[in-house]
């Protein structure tokens, strides 16, 4: 998580540099052409505050993830990222343009959240209880109450959450006598 952490800041220090050039890569809504944008919007960033605010949430929660492998934190990543990108591609405001890592962070919140839950695993559930506990009150980001702040990326980031709790849940075999 450090190394993914890192890429953000490497990422805004070389658009700085460009001139915000990297910017053109967050999604703009209900454009086809923008359909490719949606992956490496995740990674963009407006600003060096912009990046800060998402580092630390993006740091705890992704290292807790993590913690059941990198092959499963990066297919939840990727469904959260994918997820999160298409909703604000269907229903940000037109003319906007939307980027950074925030909707990774509440995807990563609401998988948390409900994992233990979808895998039926007390020592998961507590970790949601505690996470829940903790960054709960980020759950007022999903509502339309500041302007420059998607609240679509919010939302759909935290659908993506539960669904990847779904989708990468772990099975386990009934054993019949």
């Amino acid at each position: 998580m450090l190394g993914w952490v890192g890429l953000l800041w490497v990422i805004e220090a070389v658009d700085v540099i460009a001139g915000h050039r990297l910017d053109s890569l967050g999604i703009v809504p209900r454009k086809p052409a923008e359909l490719i944008d949606v992956i490496p919007s995740a990674f963009i960033h407006f600003g060096f505050g912009h990046v800060a605010s998402n580092s630390l949430p993006l740091l705890v929660l992704g290292f807790i993830a993590a913690l059941r492998g990198i092959g499963r934190y990066l297919a939840v990543a990727f469904t959260v990222i994918v997820i999160g990108g298409l909703g604000v591609w269907l229903i940000a405001p037109a003319h906007t343009n939307t980027a950074g890592a925030s909707g990774l962070v509440f995807g990563l919140f609401s998988y948390l959240l409900v994992r233990g839950f979808v895998d039926r695993r007390a020592l998961d559930i507590v970790v949601g209880v505690v996470v829940g506990a903790v960054y709960g009150s980020i759950l007022w980001g999903v509502l339309p109450t500041a302007s420059g702040v998607s609240w679509q990326g919010h939302l759909f980031g935290l659908i993506g959450g539960v669904v990847a709790a779904f989708l990468f849940r772990e099975r386990t075999v009934a054993v019949t006598a």
